[in-house]
């Protein structure tokens, strides 16, 4: 378990942290649920990224908004229910069978994963001063990592509302915004950086040594939501599952990535373990 009093490039010093996409699923145990995130405790998550979704009457749920006909079987969207119908929705599982796991509501989810892990909160571009507001309810501002696309919109909120919050820009191919941030009084961390290939600043090892030096880290995605859609150059879960971790997981902890968010937790666990990592 991490001391949350100390700094997040402090806990991650000397080691590879697992962040498990949507906590673990599979079988049964569908993505974004209580049951998916105990799972990813269970296969040892330091880092577990959730999605955030809001009812038509304002209740934030922990859901991928658009995810609804995949994951719920229903082509109505939470955004235009009342809390009390997406209370009543059933997740199906991988063989689209309705199971007994529900929808959680965000303030629930924070206060079970209170003291556990660190947070990683996807969609908080979606309603920063509201979600802001869930965090500090809860009180897991210390563990909770908050990520946007680059947009004045929402850097000027972020300054407004959770300047102190640690926050990841996602930077695609080059970053030109982590040290503007760090000026304009924003807790940036790191960067969440994809890119499609190795010759992309931020896979280069200039970009990832300079930002060790300045107290960053750097998340990078293993994870495959579309094959078309590359995150990481190639190097990805499906490769590392099918015989190649080395060339996958492998390459990415050689290149100095701090972070790895995965859809295969353990197994990625147990290849760091075999690496000394």
């Amino acid at each position: 378990m991490f001391d949350f009093e100390r700094s997040l490039f402090e806990n991650a010093a000397d080691r590879v942290l697992i962040c498990a996409h949507r906590g673990v699923s599979g079988g049964n145990i569908p993505c974004n649920s209580m049951a998916a995130y105990k799972a990813a405790l269970l296969q040892g998550a330091d880092i577990i990224e959730l999605d955030v979704t809001k009812s038509a009457d304002g209740e934030y749920f922990v859901f991928h908004p658009g995810m609804e006909p995949a994951h719920l079987c229903t082509r109505r969207y939470l955004r235009t229910r009342r809390a009390f119908s997406v209370e009543k929705l059933r997740f199906v599982n991988q063989d689209d069978t309705p199971t007994q796991f529900g929808v959680e509501r965000l303030e629930d989810v924070f206060r079970f994963l209170k003291g556990k892990c660190y947070i990683n909160v996807d969609k908080f571009w979606t309603d920063i001063p509201g979600i802001t507001g869930i965090i500090r309810k809860t009180g897991v501002e210390k563990q909770v990592i908050v990520k946007t696309a680059i947009r004045d919109k929402y850097i000027s909120q972020l300054k407004q509302y959770a300047p102190d919050l640690m926050f990841m820009p996602i930077v695609r191919g080059k970053d030109d915004i982590t040290d503007g941030l760090a000026e304009k009084g924003i807790n940036c961390v790191g960067a969440e950086v994809l890119f499609t290939s190795m010759s992309d600043e931020v896979a280069s090892p200039a970009y990832i040594k300079a930002m060790h030096e300045k107290g960053r880290l750097l998340f990078v995605n293993s994870i495959v939501y579309n094959y078309k859609e590359v995150l990481s150059a190639g190097h990805t879960d499906d490769e590392a599952v099918t015989g190649n971790a080395d060339k996958a997981w492998g390459e990415l902890v050689k290149m100095g990535f701090d972070i790895i968010q995965t859809d295969w937790c353990l197994y990625l666990k147990n290849y760091l373990a075999s690496i000394g990592r």
